[in-house]
């Protein structure tokens, strides 16, 4: 099936109404989108030539068919200490050698449905959700989380304990994105459709969301999400966890402060330096 006829009966089985069966077409159509998805055929989410990302909302559909039209089964050794249940149309992924991806010993999870580029290393344990997309020479660190439809660009790190949000719906919202040559630092949250421009760097601990203002120190000025828009870190910037001080109210009256991102450099040669230790790492 072409990835047009595709798109067109994604959309017509996602419109069956609620408690009315599926065709019976449906299991199959989910494993073409599944490996449309695995070979990068498709994504969830695309850069437009003005550089916008967009939810393409017909597989989001269509993954959110794959849970409709699934089973609960369960998968490993039932006796053993590694078994799980999930709907038999989103298991985990299998890797082989051709692949390229290394997946270190340890619990990491792959599902499937998600786009796995050559040279991703996996370090245990962490977690690749379905719709994902993971550029090639990217490191996934230990319990670090990349979640539904996130697409995350080359040469990556997400370092130990991070979340990058995820997002089914609804379909036409845009998940997180994190381009190319991205520095996340340990425990860190990106969340609610957050967009991260290439080669930017955040410090451990920094949390991004869509009602997150962010404070450029070099550039005088303020970056903020709305509810049509996203929160965008720019190209390069060099992002570390601040706070702001409530100045009315009960909360200045106790020097309360509220946790606050801040642009404190954009990225050089130095800051090149401190994070070549990944080449190493590879």
């Amino acid at each position: 099936m072409s990835l047009t006829e595709l798109e067109q009966r994604v959309v017509s089985l996602a419109a069956t109404p609620a408690g009315e069966p599926l065709d019976q077409d449906a299991e199959s159509v989910v494993a073409s989108l599944v490996a449309a998805l695995e070979s990068g055929a498709v994504r969830s989410a695309e850069r437009g030539d003005d550089g916008t990302w967009r939810a393409v909302p017909w597989v989001k559909q269509g993954i959110l068919l794959a849970f409709r039209a699934g089973r609960l089964v369960s998968f490993g050794d039932a006796d053993g200490p590694f078994s799980f249940q999930d709907k038999h149309t989103l298991p985990a992924r299998h890797f082989t050698l051709a692949d390229g991806v290394r997946v270190v010993p340890g619990g990491s999870t792959v599902r499937r449905g998600s786009f796995v580029a050559p040279g991703v290393v996996c370090m245990p344990p962490m977690f690749i959700n379905v719709g994902a997309w993971i550029g090639p020479g990217t490191m996934i660190d230990s319990h670090a989380l990349v979640g539904s439809c996130a697409q995350i660009g080359a040469r990556v790190h997400i370092s130990a304990a991070a979340q990058v949000g995820g997002v089914l719906e609804p379909v036409n919202a845009a998940p997180v994105i994190v381009e190319d040559d991205v520095v996340v630092g340990g425990n860190c949250g990106i969340y609610e459709g957050t967009v991260v421009r290439e080669r930017a760097v955040l410090a451990s601990g920094t949390v991004l969301t869509r009602g997150t203002p962010v404070f450029d120190l070099v550039r005088e000025t303020v970056y903020r999400g709305s509810e049509g828009s996203a929160l965008e870190i720019p190209r390069g910037a060099v992002v570390v966890p601040g706070a702001r001080r409530i100045v009315h109210g009960w909360g200045a009256d106790h020097g309360l402060s509220v946790q606050t991102p801040v642009i404190v450099k954009y990225r050089d040669d130095k800051t090149d330096l401190s994070t070549a230790l990944e080449a190493w790492l590879r």
